[in-house]
């Protein structure tokens, strides 16, 4: 049976879906939710046959917001593991909805292969188990960040503990799923059909193209300077001229990356229009 809680329906603020099939896991999560003060209302489902069932449902507030051009809600919190329909299976579906819930998905020990996966499909976040309070209210912070990037709700509540929308990229490690934000990605490098992130701490293999890559982050400030290679536009400290054509200095450790001549003129443009280096 769906269960909805509700602080006071008649103040704005966010309406979550909460997925999960264990009791403990909802009871923490919904807990989780109702701490954040931007949450107006969850709605419990304890699978994902009956989360999809209840977004088709005739509630009021959920066909008000649909016949507004709103999602249904505005986000859907799930666990990755469950029984019959799988998080996964149900995010391709929610990928469907016009306009879609920002996903941000709930995950625990040995996971990250289906998470890399879900990036695939927009989630923003990604929140091991068991969740503390910090780590929720800032995934709703990525929610809120998501929603007034595609102007889907009018007076965005402000948030300030990190830059809005620093997405973050799931990657496995030893069994370990470790959530990589993209401000501290220093550079991308292509690997076929994958990507290398290259950070302050080391260099992290996940399973997205880089063109891919490219099209998420540009408005991050991400530009491509060559088939290969991806990088932060702010990072960029020197354009130079050699023998081998451009080169970008990136950084304080002045790691050099080439510039094709396809990207040259691009990569020109862009630093012009951000004031030089």
């Amino acid at each position: 049976m769906l269960v909805t809680v509700s602080t006071s329906t008649n103040t704005p603020g966010l309406v979550i879906l909460a997925v999960d099939d264990e009791k403990d896991g909802m009871d923490l999560m919904v807990e989780r939710l109702e701490g954040n003060r931007y949450v107006r209302k969850v709605i419990k489902a304890f699978d994902a046959t009956e989360a999809l069932r209840h977004l088709g449902s005739d509630d009021e507030d959920l066909v008000a917001r649909r016949n507004a051009g709103k999602p249904i809600v505005d986000a859907v919190f799930s666990d990755l593991k469950m029984p019959g329909l799988t998080g996964m299976e149900m995010a391709k579906v929610l990928a469907g909805f016009k306009p879609s819930p920002v996903l941000v998905f709930i995950t625990g020990h040995g996971e990250g292969n289906d998470a890399v996966e879900a990036f695939d499909l927009g989630a923003v976040d990604f929140i091991p188990k068991p969740c503390d309070q910090i780590r929720m209210d800032r995934a709703i912070q990525r929610v809120i960040s998501k929603l007034r990037g595609d102007g889907l709700v009018g007076e965005a509540p402000q948030v300030a503990s990190e830059p809005a929308d620093d997405e973050v990229i799931p990657v496995e490690l030893a069994g370990n799923t470790k959530l990589i934000p993209r401000s501290s990605v220093r550079w991308v490098e292509a690997q076929g059909d994958y990507a290398r992130l290259f950070t302050t701490e080391g260099s992290h293999l996940v399973r997205i193209p880089l063109a891919q890559l490219e099209e998420r982050w540009e408005k991050a400030g991400f530009v491509r300077i060559h088939r290969s290679y991806l990088v932060p536009i702010n990072l960029i400290t020197e354009l130079q001229l050699g023998g081998n054509g451009y080169h970008v200095v990136i950084g304080d450790d002045e790691r050099k990356l080439p510039v094709s001549r396809r990207h040259t003129r691009e990569l020109k443009d862009r630093i012009v229009r951000r004031g030089g280096l």
